[in-house]
């Protein structure tokens, strides 16, 4: 989705992604989205000047191509909430080449599949990293995400507002890693228990 807005969401470690989608689609969720590939390329200047502001700038390919900006997370929120700001842009190529130009280089990329379903005024995410499954819940408000996760029958206490860039950073601490990118590649045939960083199952 594209423009100007607060985005404000939730996000659940998924266990049991396929029964999600099928409780989805008995409550009569639209799916607005086919289980696609992406790609995000995440931006920063060499001296780090983004991640310093908890500021996000990312390009992104699923079947589109997006330029993505993000202010910082508000800390007493009980959700994700952050000021975003998003473009579709026609080549992702060239968009590289303009943000680069202007001084900015790619610090991560990282890869997933999502499916998209619309549920009310909610956007619910089934999304595969490459370390789990997840699920993102976007609304209008904290009441509307939460209502919907009792709906789906998700452990709210389980929530996480970190971002999937910071899980991996997370991750590569807490198992000594030293990957630079979140690809499926750098995790085949590798799992890591991700209760040891504090993320539960919520399903």
């Amino acid at each position: 989705m594209t423009g100007n807005k607060l985005e404000q969401e939730a996000k659940f470690r998924i266990i049991h992604l396929d029964a999600l989608a099928d409780h989805l689609k008995a409550l009569g969720a639209i799916c607005t989205q086919a289980r696609t590939y992406e790609l995000n390329l995440r931006f920063d200047t060499a001296d780090g000047r983004l991640a310093a502001a908890y500021q996000v700038l990312r390009l992104r390919q699923d079947q589109h191509s997006r330029l993505t900006f993000k202010g910082p997370s508000d800390p007493n929120s009980a959700v994700s909430s952050r000021h975003e700001i998003e473009v579709e842009v026609g080549d992702l190529g060239t968009a590289r080449a303009i943000l680069e130009a202007l001084g900015y280089q790619v610090v991560v990329c990282y890869e997933k599949y999502r499916a998209a379903y619309q549920l009310g005024e909610v956007e619910v995410s089934l999304d595969e990293m490459p370390f789990g499954t997840f699920s993102e819940i976007e609304g209008p408000n904290e009441n509307s995400i939460r209502a919907a996760a009792e709906q789906l029958g998700l452990n709210w206490e389980a929530r996480s507002k970190l971002s999937y860039l910071a899980i991996f950073s997370t991750l590569k601490d807490a198992f000594d890693l030293t990957m630079p990118d979140l690809t499926f590649e750098a995790f085949a045939g590798q799992a890591y228990a991700l209760e040891k960083i504090g993320l539960l199952p919520a399903d």
